[in-house]
């Protein structure tokens, strides 16, 4: 059987109208040679034997309207038995459409094909008709008529399906004709359409190439615009400029009149200003000279105020119990009020001592002795750090006038000394000691005398003798790795300034760079555990601030040294301490120690006579410190002392050291001036 094919005008048609693949229609006409297509009610007939298939005219009625009339051309779908007509290519575009249009045109001009009516017996049963009951099987005769009557009308159908078939065939050639036809248009049309596109790209790329040439140009033309309007603006800001430099060159013009008016009438104001400051300058000039002779005067009576203090004082100072420390039994120290009551800072000390060996001859023990010290000032242990310093502050302010200062802190190991010229470890500012205190004093009064033409300045060192070996306590780097020893010389030949050697000599101008040496110098010091405090220090550290003034106006230099000395602990030997390699290193510091000590008293006891020989050099501490032990400087000896019952000898020795010292008398002091 061949497959059923549509005519190919339909797929033209179709293919430019609808544009989409060619959809192939079944044919609804009977193929000759080939079973005719049943219903639903004839497949089941077909399912049944020979033998009952004795119908009537019913079923030839039925079986005929199954097929209804075949269609029209534009509806007529291709047999099984004719000849397939070439296929048109599916082609779509302008060409196509007019290809299509001018066939359509002639199809409907040409003489319409009249449509053949179907058989009469093929015609459909009336609605309400009842079918005709099936014959019984042995009706025989009657099933033989029903097969004659089916079968002449198939041959009808048969001879009306012929004819259909020979008027489709005509029209199937006139359609091949046509499609011929149309595909020699087509190719035709292809052809123009290709060159058309070949215009229409060409025109597009002269189009695009003409708007970019558009745009390039806009482009232009806006930059154009926007310089033209920039030009503009300026044009206008400079005519705003111009009437604004109108406006002020008239206004000028106006004040200098006014100004020249003024001018002739200033001259002489100036005149007579002239006048005045020169009768201002001689009377700031006489104010400068008096002023300066005011401060020679404070001077004068400042240093006389401490000679009549005495050049050589003693304070004593008790340090307050610490936590943990034993509670000394009431009035082992007292403090007797001065003559102007409890008012007066107290001057004397009352210490009482009680010793077991003594007793009475009843067998009682004897009562404890009384020592009574008197010292130009005493501080109980409730005295704060600021009250110490207040007593000193104008001694401190002798070294800026030109007088060297030295200040001492005696007394034994634990005593409070190192306290008391450095103050406390942590950064509490009522802890602040003796030197950070002095130092930021010197500085204030300093920056106040450069109002009146002063300017000083200031170097320190800070050296410690260790078993009588000068130490460099700012030493750093490769420095303090190597350790040089520093040695004690003179400046220059001639020269009575005293330099160490190998020594750092630091400015200093503000507390920051103070504190920093005294961290360092708290770091490098000497130190060891004794019997009498868990950190004890082994040595004698000397503070030194050189301090040089000049007043550049008058042709006037001051300097002097001011000395902090923070002394090594006075103990005594104990003669039954056992000798270990570490305590024969504590006998060998204790017994250096207690040498410059009293090489000390021995040089102050030689000032105080006014001996021809004092013995400086018998000790590096007393050679180190000499310019600032002599007639022209001002001393000052801190005695500290514990406040235990069991350091009482300690105490007294201490005591009693500081009162020899205080009854010495050096001559009046004289400032080094030049």
């Amino acid at each position: 059987m061949e497959p059923q094919q549509r005519s190919p005008l339909l797929e033209v048609k179709g293919n430019i109208e609808l544009k989409r693949p060619l959809v192939k229609a079944p044919s609804r006409l009977p193929l000759p040679g080939s079973r005719l297509k049943r219903g639903p009610d004839q497949m089941e007939d077909a399912l049944e034997p020979k033998k009952k298939r004795t119908r009537g005219l019913g079923t030839a009625t039925k079986f005929a309207s199954s097929h209804p009339r075949a269609p029209a051309l534009t509806t007529v779908p291709q047999t099984q038995g004719q000849i397939s007509a070439p296929k048109v290519p599916k082609k779509t575009g302008p060409r196509c459409s007019t290809a299509v249009a001018t066939v359509l045109k002639n199809q409907k001009s040409g003489p319409a094909v009249p449509a053949q009516k179907p058989c009469t017996a093929a015609a459909p049963p009336k609605l309400g008709v009842k079918k005709p009951s099936k014959r019984p099987a042995w009706d025989l005769k009657g099933q033989i008529c029903d097969l004659n009557a089916e079968l002449k009308c198939c041959r009808e159908k048969t001879q009306t399906l012929d004819q259909e078939n020979q008027q489709l065939r005509s029209q199937l050639q006139e359609a091949q004709q046509q499609a011929t036809a149309l595909g020699i248009e087509r190719r035709t049309l292809e052809g123009e359409l290709a060159r058309v596109q070949a215009q229409a790209e060409q025109g597009q790329q002269e189009l695009e190439n003409l708007s970019t040439h558009v745009l390039e140009l806009e482009e232009r033309l806006g930059t154009q615009e926007g310089l033209v309007q920039e030009l503009q603006k300026e044009q206008l800001g400079f005519q705003e400029e111009r009437r604004r430099l109108a406006t002020l060159l008239e206004e000028q013009e106006r004040r200098l009149q006014a100004s020249e008016a003024a001018l002739s009438g200033s001259r002489a104001e100036v005149a007579s200003l002239r006048q005045e400051a020169a009768a201002q300058a001689a009377l700031l000039a006489e104010r400068g000279e008096r002023l300066h002779g005011l401060e020679m005067e404070r001077r004068r009576l400042h240093n006389q105020l401490q000679e009549l203090k005495g050049n050589i004082r003693v304070f004593c100072r008790v340090r307050p119990v610490l936590p943990g420390e034993p509670t000394p039994t009431p009035g082992f120290l007292l403090f007797p009020s001065g003559p102007g009551g409890p008012s007066d800072p107290p001057t004397h000390l009352s210490l009482f001592r009680s010793d077991e060996r003594r007793g009475t001859l009843s067998g009682a023990p004897a009562p404890p002795t009384r020592h009574d010290f008197s010292f130009d000032r005493i501080f109980p242990p409730g005295s704060g750090q600021d009250e110490v310093f207040e007593e000193i502050a104008m001694l401190v302010q002798s070294a800026l006038d030109g007088y060297p200062v030295c200040i001492f802190a005696y007394g034994q190991t634990g005593s409070g000394k190192t306290f008391t010229m450095e103050g406390g470890p942590g950064a509490d500012p009522q802890e602040e000691g003796l030197i950070p205190r002095a130092l930021r004093h010197l500085f204030s009064v300093a920056q106040e005398l450069s109002s009146q033409g002063w300017t000083y300045s200031f170097v320190a060192s800070y050296v410690e003798i260790y078993n009588e070996t000068v130490r460099d306590l700012l030493a750093t780097g490769t420095r303090k790795a190597q350790g040089g020893e520093c040695e004690i010389r003179r400046a220059g030949p001639g020269s009575e300034e005293l330099t160490v050697t190998n020594a750092r000599y630091v400015p200093v101008s503000c507390e920051k760079e103070v504190e920093a040496l005294l961290y360092l110098a708290r770091q490098n010091r000497a130190v060891a555990r004794t019997a009498q405090n868990e950190r004890s220090s082994r040595s004698h550290s000397v503070f030194q601030l050189q301090i040089s003034g000049e007043h550049a106006g008058r042709g006037l230099q001051c300097g002097a040294p001011l000395n902090l000395v923070d002394l090594a602990g006075s103990e005594r030997l104990d003669p039954g301490l056992a000798l270990g390699p570490e305590e024969r290193e504590r006998l060998r510091e204790t017994q250096a120690i207690n040498s410059s000590l009293s090489t000390l008293g021995l040089v102050i006891m030689a000032l105080s006579n006014k001996e021809s020989h004092v013995p400086y050099r018998n000790s590096k501490l007393t050679y180190l410190l000499q310019n600032s032990l002599g007639g022209s400087a001002k001393m000052l000896m801190f005695v500290n002392i514990s406040p235990l019952e069991e350091n009482v000898s300690e105490s007294l020795n201490s005591l009693r050291f500081a009162s020899k010292v205080n009854q010495c008398v050096i001559g009046t002091a004289q400032p080094n001036r030049k």
